[in-house]
């Protein structure tokens, strides 16, 4: 059988499929929520899965909780079921009309039907069809996924969960496998891949009935039981378990490898991803689990089996609110020990006689306490737990543990049974404040680092395309997030992190007004190890904010000019201020773009060497409009042809003043340990005055009175068999006598040089550099190449940030978490 844009393996060699071992992958209702995500969904099964596998499904996006809203509206009796209907059925036909063609009628049949039930169903007794009403989302989502793999990729059917699992009720959720495993065998077609519906079951009297809380994630792993794979992946939103919930903890570092019973005491203590129900069925099997993200399905995710030392070295910190304290003289012994298995006490101490239970449990423990006449007390609580591998035996945690809690004055410390969790019971909510330090001061060898880009222009926005694959390729970023996007009147700031590859479309939606303040109060506070501002901007006022940086601790990436280029003063207390808060910064792109010039200076000088020159052609614009102009067209008209292609500013008096190639030279002779300010540097304006005061629209109607001193220039030059170029240079000479100051020349201007000058025949637009020091006097350094571009000018930011980021590996600092996000 052919299918049209199929993987071609899962039909053509059938003896082969034999040989792979059994997978079932599950998907989550964010990986299907649109048809995008269905499409990413797709391609992941082609490149993922063989005929011998299983999906399990979970519904579509928000269909569950429109299923809800349906039954609690009818429950109600209120008059919005009707409108919440006809909007649930746009949103399943929208979802069958984009995603398939030849079954579309059929599908639309089907929910055309069910969608007449539900109406039925909530014009009567509602309640006895709760659990029906809420296994739509799986139906719809499995036979919609089946009907597309079977037009695009391979033969596929749907397999209702609810006729082959059972389970004895939703309370427990405890399989009947002899039944199950029969009945599931009873579903099977060979040569086809089976979508299996997630979260729907029936219970032993026939009754349908869900599985609660990650019932999808609990379907996956009871099918794997039943078919005895031996993986099973999660495809969630996220991209693996973290050492902390990381919408809480931005700090939280990725776990690889999970232990399975540790995995499972996350589950139980609260951990976002897993549930302990969903490790269950897998105890006694060798499966593992794997975690991943189908939104990034190349990222290797977190997987979950039997592992050695390494992984069970691990930590992780977890929690949970909203718990009761449970004391009673009862509760010790034997009929504690039974009080902790009846009511899943998420922690107890039999000796003392106190349990901790979820607050729902509160009236059923009271019942049962009362058929012993005795009394008990409840008091709020929350928990914070380390959890690692039979972390309960080591002494060194145990006491790391304590410190981290000694200003939340826990009102009791508890070994779990399991040995693989150290459980602190608190008074107090456990706040995201709370958490983030206790998390630190348990993981704080891992490193994490906050990333503010700042200008989203045309450099700004392809360093940040280029930053996934930075991120997964250079060891030294693995620990950067992105939390901060910025422009002179917008700003996205998000502690949980921003998805590089979705950033820019994510800022045009969510950014919000802002002001420096209101920035600066966030930047502040930022809950990061580090945090890394990447100024890309041209904005002098946003340069105005270092100190300000610096003064918080935060690092700087300067692509923008005008703070190292700023009056010496100012330059040198920048300089202190960063010395001071041990902030560092870093700006080799405000000279050369990409090329290493300012690698290359400071190399000389900490080998020992002395600059005794700087010189060359620092301006990309004015290297291509000198390199280009021959005199066959008029030096107007080859101006206005370069700002048509991009090549100058907006205004191409900007490139004629010299003042940006006077600020470049300024910043490399700095660099090179001279102070000098702008005003030490002689800027030869190619706009002659009549013309610089004049609009810009003004400037290039009248731009021909450039032409006859341009063509002057040149023709004096050709007739001394030169060429016309607009030259940076600084030099020193050496003093007369012991007692007199070195002598510096610093201009920038147009030269006329010979025609075998170094700098008379570059690439247009390139940058070209020539170092004279005490080593290299009579064969000079060069450095020569595109000077700017945003390919170029991009890489040497990330340059920057790979430096930072390697500097910053063995720094450690407390982190706090307190500001507000703007």
């Amino acid at each position: 059988m052919n299918q049209v844009n199929g993987i071609e393996q899962l039909v053509t060699d059938k003896n082969q499929l034999a040989q792979h071992a059994v997978h079932v992958h599950k998907f989550g209702g964010s990986s299907l929520a649109t048809v995008q995500c269905v499409e990413r969904v797709i391609g992941i099964i082609r490149s993922h899965c063989k005929l011998n596998d299983f999906i399990v499904v979970s519904a579509n996006g928000k269909t569950t909780d429109a299923l809800i809203a349906i039954y609690e509206s009818a429950h109600q009796g209120l008059p919005d079921v009707s409108q919440l209907l006809v909007d649930l059925e746009t949103m399943q036909r929208q979802l069958i009309h984009e995603l398939v063609s030849g079954t579309k009628d059929l599908l639309e049949q089907k929910l055309a039907r069910d969608i007449a039930q539900l109406k039925q169903w909530t014009s009567t007794d509602i309640e006895q069809h709760q659990a029906s009403i809420l296994s739509l989302g799986e139906v719809w989502s499995a036979r919609l996924l089946s009907a597309v793999l079977n037009e695009r990729v391979c033969p596929s059917y749907a397999i209702d969960a609810r006729d082959f699992l059972v389970i004895n009720n939703d309370e427990n959720c405890v399989v009947d496998e002899a039944l199950s495993s029969k009945q599931f065998n009873a579903q099977l077609q060979k040569e086809k891949l089976a979508v299996v519906t997630g979260f729907i079951a029936k219970n032993a009297n026939g009754e349908n009935c869900t599985l609660g809380r990650n019932g999808s994630d609990y379907s996956a792993t009871i099918v794997a039981s039943l078919a005895g794979a031996l993986n099973v992946t999660l495809w969630t939103d996220v991209d693996g378990i973290y050492s902390a919930d990381p919408r809480v903890v931005p700090l939280a570092r990725k776990l690889n490898r999970l232990p399975n019973g540790v995995a499972k005491e996350l589950g139980r203590l609260g951990n976002p991803v897993l549930h302990a129900k969903t490790l269950q069925p897998l105890e006694n099997h060798n499966t593992h689990l794997h975690i991943a993200s189908s939104f990034d399905p190349q990222t290797s995710g977190t997987e979950v089996g039997r592992f050695g030392q390494i992984a069970k070295s691990e930590l992780s910190v977890t929690f949970l609110n909203d718990l009761l304290l449970a004391t009673s003289v009862s509760l010790t012994g034997s009929y504690g020990e039974q009080a902790i298995r009846q009511f899943s006490a998420v922690c107890s101490n039999t000796q003392d006689g106190y349990i901790v239970i979820t607050q729902d449990k509160q009236k059923a423990l009271s019942q049962w306490l009362a058929s012993h006449d005795t009394e008990v007390s409840f008091k709020p609580v929350s928990i914070v737990a380390a959890v690692g591998h039979e972390v309960t035996k080591h002494g060194d945690v145990k006491a790391k543990f304590k410190r981290a809690l000694i200003h939340h004055h826990p009102l009791h410390i508890v070994n779990s049974t399991n040995e693989h969790s150290l459980i602190a019971i608190l008074s107090q909510p456990c706040t995201s404040e709370t958490l983030n330090n206790i998390h630190h001061a348990m993981t704080k060898d891992a490193r994490n680092i906050g990333l503010v880009v700042a200008g989203l222009g045309n450099i700004g926005e392809r360093f940040i395309e280029m930053l996934p694959a930075q991120m997964s390729r250079i060891p030294a970023l693995e620990n950067i997030h992105l939390v901060g996007l910025v422009t002179s009147k917008k700003a996205m700031v998000n502690v949980d992190g921003i998805d590089a590859a979705q950033a820019m479309q994510q800022y045009k939606t969510d950014a919000k007004p802002y002001d420096n303040k209101t920035l600066m109060s966030w930047l502040a506070n930022h809950p990061y190890d580090e945090l890394i501002v990447v100024d890309i901007t041209p904005s002098e006022d946003f340069s105005l904010l270092y100190k300000d940086f610096f003064e918080k601790g935060i690092h700087v990436i300067g692509a923008n000019k005008w703070a190292a280029s700023s009056p010496i003063a100012d330059y040198n207390q920048l300089l202190e201020t960063a010395k001071k808060h041990k902030s560092l910064w870093l700006g080799n792109t405000t000279v050369g773009a990409g090329l290493p010039i300012n690698f290359a200076i400071s190399d000389l000088l900490e080998c020992g060497d002395e600059i005794v020159e700087i010189s060359g052609i620092f301006s990309g614009t004015l290297s291509w409009l000198f390199e280009t102009y021959d005199g066959s067209t008029p030096f107007s008209s080859l101006l206005k042809s370069a700002l048509e292609q991009g090549i100058t500013e907006p205004d191409p008096r900007e490139d004629l003043s010299g003042r940006d190639v006077q600020r470049k030279l300024l910043i490399l002779a700095r660099l090179a340990g001279f102070e000098l300010g702008l005003d030490d540097i002689e800027c030869q304006n190619l706009v002659p005055e009549s013309l610089r005061e004049l609009s810009t629209q003004e400037f290039l109607a009248k731009s021909d009175q450039l032409d006859e001193f341009f063509a002057k220039k040149l023709a004096n030059a050709k007739a001394n068999h030169g060429c016309i170029r607009y030259i940076a240079s600084f030099k020193q000479s050496s003093p007369e006598s012991d007692s007199s100051k070195v002598k510096i020349e610093a201009k920038v201007s147009l030269e006329t040089l010979p025609e075998r000058d170094a700098f008379a025949h570059l690439t247009p637009c390139d940058n070209i550099f020539k170092i004279v020091t005490e080593r290299y006097k009579t064969n000079p350094l060069i450095i020569r190449g595109p000077g700017a571009g945003r390919d170029v000018t991009a890489a040497g930011i990330h340059s920057d940030l790979v430096s930072i980021c390697n500097n910053l590996v063995n720094r450690k600092q407390q982190v706090k978490l307190k500001g507000l996000v703007p």
